[in-house]
């Protein structure tokens, strides 16, 4: 066995094996000599590229998936009880592993990373790997998100570092003993598990404190939420700030737009260091300037580390460009918080100059449409139009009263041109029509509207 498998980790049986970060692990476990075997819901690219390494897929959820011999089964909080897959490891008495200890026992005797935050994990984990990857480092990473093909979200690695993201959503990020995190922002979010925003800080609390002695926590100085999680540990944990706030320790001194490049000053320990970023977007610097300061935490030189993100350009749907037709760009945006609606829609308003921009919006999970719709719509009247598409339940079930319509007559209320479009299939026919040379579209959420990218695109040149 190659060295770092768990020994109950070598014949794992994964389920909703294609998910983003279920298929980053069965990833590097396959890297690491395992048997790695698993079912998924629907065929996709990421399941192809698991087979590729050797990883038996199942399409379809079914007992007869499940190996006798599996040394354990892998699931996330996405996975129901009633799962059929789930119901014969009980019978033959197989331990059942939750995504998260599996991850932590992957990280085990290296040197983590663990990157958390209600938005921009993704973005900061991958702005990391590429990094650390470029500089020779041969890290070791888990992302929710491909960087540049399906099935690239994870990677064995021979050197000592593991960059994680950390996901708060279900407290799985509990199991993790950083040697550095990132806390990039702190908000109410995923409310079927959080109650309160005070639920949501002692969650963040118990995160910082499961750092390792002599370790640091990188926070972000400009963020309300993350300020006070740090008033919360002051003492507890070594900590390091960052952003334009006057006493953050890594100080962002200017974000410079540069096309769909951005110039990015920063203070150091006294010193000035100027780096580019590769991506647009003032949220996206500041997540590399987060990123800059957990690398230099870790012991990589800032000279070398900064330079070094430039190398970053991109994660599938973090404002991915899919194409363009008839002069009209297709941008792909995982966008589906208000936070991060307003972040992407400001930065493609810097970016894109005078065109016009058009978002296709799939709200995503009721709960958090019955929170936060409001904010949602108010967030869309940042674009010159937008279609808006029915909830995207994911692991759901529907609340009554709770439609997208919260979120168009907010939209509405806010002064923003908006169309409610129910059918899916309806969206290129529609989308074609609103448009002009020079417009950008923006399809926008965590669902399956990315689907519609290229759907778009063939529409637009009929």
């Amino acid at each position: 066995m190659a060295p770092g498998l768990p020994s109950a980790m070598e014949r794992p049986h994964f389920i909703g094996i294609g998910g983003a970060g279920m298929s980053g692990i069965a990833k590097i476990l396959a890297q690491r000599g395992a048997e790695v075997a698993g079912s998924d819901a629907k065929e996709s690219e990421t399941a192809e590229a698991l087979r590729a390494l050797g990883v038996t897929v199942h399409i379809g959820h079914a007992a007869g998936h499940l190996a006798d011999d599996a040394s354990c089964v892998v699931v996330s909080s996405a996975i129901r009880k009633d799962n059929p897959e789930l119901a014969r490891a009980a019978e033959l008495g197989i331990p059942v592993v939750h995504r998260s200890d599996a991850l932590a026992a992957l990280m085990d005797g290296l040197r983590p990373i663990a990157v958390a935050g209600t938005h921009g994990k993704t973005t900061t984990t991958s702005m990391l790997a590429v990094s650390l990857t470029a500089l020779g480092r041969t890290p070791s990473y888990a992302i929710g998100g491909d960087l540049d093909a399906p099935g690239s979200n994870a990677l064995h690695g021979e050197g000592e570092i593991f960059v994680a993201e950390a996901d708060e959503s279900d407290r799985s990020f509990h199991k993790y003993a950083p040697e550095v995190a990132i806390v990039l922002n702190v908000e109410l979010d995923h409310h079927a598990n959080y109650a309160s925003i005070d639920e949501i800080y002692e969650s963040f609390e118990t995160f910082a404190g499961r750092i390792v002695p002599g370790g640091t926590l990188v926070v972000n100085a400009d963020h309300e939420g993350a300020r006070e999680l740090t008033r919360r540990v002051a003492g507890k944990v070594r900590t390091v700030t960052y952003g334009e706030a006057a006493d953050a320790d890594v100080r962002v001194l200017s974000v410079v737009p540069q096309g769909l490049k951005s110039e990015v000053t920063v203070v150091m320990d006294g010193a000035e260091l100027t780096f580019t970023v590769s991506v647009p977007g003032r949220h996206y610097a500041h997540n590399a300037v987060a990123a800059l300061a957990a690398g230099v935490a870790l012991g990589v030189p800032a000279a070398e580390l900064a330079p070094a993100l430039a190398a970053y350009t991109g994660v599938q749907r973090r404002l991915q460009l899919k194409g363009e037709a008839a002069g009209v760009q297709v941008i792909d945006s995982y966008a589906h918080h208000p936070t991060e609606m307003t972040a992407d829609l400001e930065a493609m308003r810097a970016a894109g100059g005078d065109a016009r921009i058009l978002v296709v919006f799939q709200p995503h999970l009721f709960s958090r449409t019955q929170e936060l719709g409001k904010e949602m719509g108010d967030a869309l009247a940042l674009a010159d139009a937008s279609v808006v598409l029915d909830i995207y339940p994911a692991r759901e079930d529907p609340i009554p009263g709770v439609t997208s319509e919260l979120i168009i007559e907010a939209a509405r209320g806010a002064g923003a041109d908006v169309t409610a479009v129910h059918d899916k299939d309806e969206v290129p026919a529609v989308v074609a029509g609103m448009t002009k040379p020079g417009d950008l579209v923006l399809t926008m959420g965590a669902g399956d509207v990315t689907d519609l990218g290229p759907r778009i695109l063939e529409r637009l040149v009929k």
